[in-house]
Parts: C-alpha cells; sequence; structure tokens
C-alpha cells in the first residue's frame, strides 16, 4: 500500500516541480498570477454555467415553440390540401408565425448533411421536431446566416419553412458573453494598475537595500505604500543611520587614540634626534619609522570607508596611476579594460584598495598583470603576478587582519599585514567580495568582483 500511496505524492511533487519552471521569479508576475487566476477559473464557470443552463435551456424552449407551429402547419395541410387552402395556410404561416412556407415534390428530401463541430441548434431542433412533428425532415441551420430551412414529407408533398434563427435559439448569447469579457478586461486592467502602485515601493526598498549593500547611501528613501512597507523602509533606514553613527563613533574613538599614539611617536623623534649617530639609533628609527605605517594601516583598516560619498570614476585613470606606482618599484605592470570606462565607487577607497592588491602582488612577484572587465552589472578586476602564490589551504587566512605568511613576524618584515584586509573591507562596504585563484603566470591570481 506504501508504494501506490508514494506514487502519486511523487507525480504531484514533479508536476509542481514543472510548473514551478515556468512560474515568474518576480513579485509582480506572482501577484498578477493570484489575482488573474481565479478571474479566469470563475469566469470559464460561469461561462460553462451558463451555456449548459440558461442557453441551451432557452433554445430548448424556443425550438419546442417552432417544432410546434411546424406541426401545426403539417396537421392543417393534411386537413386542407387543396390549392386555395395551401394559399391561405401560407398567408396565415407569414403573417401569425412569420414562416414562409412552400410546397416541393415528393422527391425534394435531401438526405442529411454533415454537420458542424458545434451544432446545438441542429440537435436541438431536430430533437423536438422528431418528437412533435414525427414525420421525416430535413434542416439546415447552416447554410444561411440568418434562416433556418426546414423540409418535412407530408402526405402527397415536402412542405418547406424557412424562419429565422432568432425565433429557435437565443441570439443574445454573444452581448452577455462580451459583457463578461469586456468587465474581465476593465477588472485586470484595474488590478494590474494596483499591484504596479503596490509593488513599485517594495522594489524601492530593494533597491535601497542594494544601494545601501554596496555602501552608498540610502537617506532619500521615503516611506510609501501598504504600512508593511513603510515600516520596512524605515527599519532599513534607522538600521543604516545607526550603523553610521557607529562607525563614527569608533572612528572618532580610533582618531583620539592614533593622536595620542602619534604623540608618544613624535617625542621618539625628538629623543632620537638629540642622540648622536649610532647603529642603535638608526635601529630604533626603523622601528619607529614602522610603528607609524603600522599605525596608519590599522587606522585605514579599523576606520573603514564608510563615510566617504560614491560617485562615477574613470576606471582606466585609475588602473594607470596603480600601474604607475608598480613601475616606480621597477616591477613592469600592463592593465587593460573591457566595458564602460566609468563606474560609480568610492573613488578614495575603490583606489586604495585596487593600490593594496597591486602592492601586495607586486611585494612577492616580478612582473604584475591587471584585467577589468565590466559587463552584466558587474566589475571584475584580476590583478595577477609571477610569485609564489598562496597554498589553497591559507587562502582565507591572509584577509585575517595582521596574518602574514612570511616566516619573519619581527618589525624587519615588510607589510603590517592588514593590506588584504583592508582591501576586502573595502570590496564587502562596496557590496562585493576578492577571490584568490591560481595564476596562468605561476603566482596568484586576486580578482575583485564589485556590483555595478
Amino acid at each position: 500500500m506504501k508504494p501506490d500511496k508514494a506514487r502519486p505524492r511523487s507525480a504531484v511533487a514533479r508536476f509542481f516541480r514543472r510548473l514551478k519552471r515556468y512560474m515568474p521569479k518576480g513579485l509582480y508576475g506572482r501577484s498578477l498570477i493570484i489575482v488573474v487566476t481565479p478571474m479566469i477559473i470563475l469566469q470559464s464557470v460561469l461561462v460553462f454555467v451558463f451555456l449548459e443552463r440558461h442557453w441551451s435551456l432557452v433554445t430548448q424552449r424556443m425550438s419546442e415553440a417552432v417544432a410546434r407551429d411546424i406541426a401545426a402547419i403539417v396537421e392543417l395541410y393534411e386537413l386542407h390540401p387543396s390549392d386555395e387552402d395551401f394559399a391561405g395556410l401560407q398567408k396565415i404561416a407569414l403573417s401569425k408565425l412569420r414562416i414562409r412556407l412552400d410546397r416541393l415534390p415528393e422527391d425534394a428530401l435531401p438526405p442529411p448533411a454533415p454537420k458542424p463541430f458545434f451544432t446545438l441548434l441542429d440537435r436541438t431542433l431536430a430533437r423536438e421536431i422528431r418528437d412533435i412533428v414525427r414525420k421525416p425532415f430535413w434542416i439546415d441551420t447552416v447554410g444561411n446566416t440568418n434562416l433556418i430551412e426546414v423540409r418535412i414529407l407530408a402526405d402527397d408533398a415536402v412542405l418547406r419553412y424557412f424562419t429565422k434563427r432568432s425565433q429557435a435559439y437565443a441570439s443574445n448569447s454573444h452581448i452577455f458573453l462580451v459583457w463578461m469579457v469586456g468587465t474581465s478586461l476593465v477588472l485586470m486592467l484595474i488590478s494590474i494598475l494596483f499591484l504596479r502602485n503596490q509593488i513599485r515601493p517594495i522594489k524601492r526598498l530593494a533597491e535601497a537595500a542594494q544601494r545601501f549593500g554596496r555602501g552608498q547611501s540610502i537617506e532619500n528613501l521615503p516611506p510609501a505604500g501598504a504600512i508593511e512597507v513603510r515600516q520596512a523602509s524605515q527599519a532599513l533606514t534607522e538600521m543604516g543611520t545607526r550603523i553610521e553613527r557607529q562607525i563614527e563613533q569608533r572612528t572618532v574613538m580610533l582618531a583620539g587614540v592614533s593622536h595620542d599614539l602619534r604623540t608618544i611617536l613624535t617625542r621618539f623623534r625628538l629623543q632620537l634626534a638629540m642622540m648622536s649617530p649610532s647603529p642603535d639609533r638608526s635601529g630604533l628609527e626603523h622601528d619607529v619609522e614602522d610603528m607609524e605605517r603600522m599605525l596608519q594601516d590599522y587606522m585605514a583598516f579599523a576606520g573603514g570607508s564608510s563615510r566617504e560619498a560614491s560617485s562615477f570614476v574613470s576606471l582606466p585613470d585609475i588602473l594607470q596611476t596603480v600601474c604607475e606606482r608598480a613601475k616606480l618599484e621597477n616591477i613592469p605592470c600592463t592593465y587593460t579594460h573591457k566595458g564602460p570606462p566609468t563606474v560609480e565607487v568610492r573613488p578614495l577607497a575603490f583606489e586604495r584598495c585596487l593600490g593594496n592588491l597591486v602592492g601586495n602582488a607586486c611585494r612577492y612577484g616580478n612582473n604584475v598583470n591587471i584585467t577589468s572587465v565590466a559587463e552584466l552589472g558587474q566589475l571584475s578586476i584580476a590583478v595577477e603576478d609571477d610569485g609564489p602564490g598562496i597554498p589553497p589551504e591559507a587562502r582565507q587566512d591572509v584577509f585575517k587582519p595582521f596574518f602574514r605568511l612570511d616566516e619573519a613576524r619581527n618589525q624587519d618584515a615588510s607589510g603590517s599585514g592588514l593590506g588584504l584586509s583592508i582591501a576586502q573591507d573595502i570590496a564587502l562596504v562596496h557590496g562585493g567580495d576578492i577571490l584568490l585563484e591560481d595564476s596562468d603566470m605561476g603566482g596568484l591570481r586576486a580578482v575583485l568582483r564589485l556590483p555595478i
């Protein structure tokens, strides 16, 4: 029993999985389906009920009336078959019953003609004539768009009847269908307009959330739409304000700490300047310079770049700038760019991020190549070198603050261990990330990916 029950469930699950592939992915399309689908089902049920109950019932009653009129004429003709009586019967049928009557030879009854697919009138009228008149007959409801032709085999002749189609079936049903379809279209149009107005604030909220994820300002987000959407917009704005306030407080605190530390370093420099030249003095001066450089890197890492406003910059100009810095260190550096020349970023932070990646490549490699591609809403910048690279198991650790792969972790080692951490922090502020891969040049390939 269990396998039999499982089969229908699996079949239903497969059906819904296949149906899900064709479902709209956006909220507007899904909301439209939720509104339109019940309306279509309701209209289909109304059309079925109307055709099955009302239209067919009215057509049956009208066809029955026409069949009784024909039966009465047939009986009168058989009682009074003379030419004079037939002429009077024609007048009565035309004036009172609106039926044009003719008399044809007995062999004028053709065989039944093929019927079209939809022959509700043929079936109904033929059934009523068969039940009421009970004589051989032939009908044609499709040969003429306005008239119905009926031939009845009487005692010595074939009586031919012409009557209007509107006398045999409900001819105003199309008006009901037109009104129903027209009303449905108007309601659907109104629903579409209302849905667009309700979806628009949600789209603005989603765009604002994306801007916030890229580190852009969301101060100009007006609350609009339903109360839930307004609450979500207000919550997003307040969250952004709180985060910026916390970052600002942290930056102010660290700026104070930096000022105090710089004051101490300045004292060291003054004391060193008063000392006589010696190897110890040179070593201490080198240590003070390293401490100041580490302090600057730490402040850049801890302070972040969230206070800088976004603006459009020329990407080839920034690439050329970082390449020229690499050449000052006698490291050959080339770059290529494909796509739009301008991107919206935080200029100083973006240049620092790219400069840290290029600086890291220059520190460990002898040649550096930069490849930039901007397309499909994403900017991808790959910085490659021919250095020793980074083992795959350590590629996540290098983004940790103060982590260095070099064996010497003393003050003589170049770098503070914050270059890649700062670069990743800036990438995350822009809503992107940094991937480390093996380079075709034999070293490391650092890929900076940002949404644009």
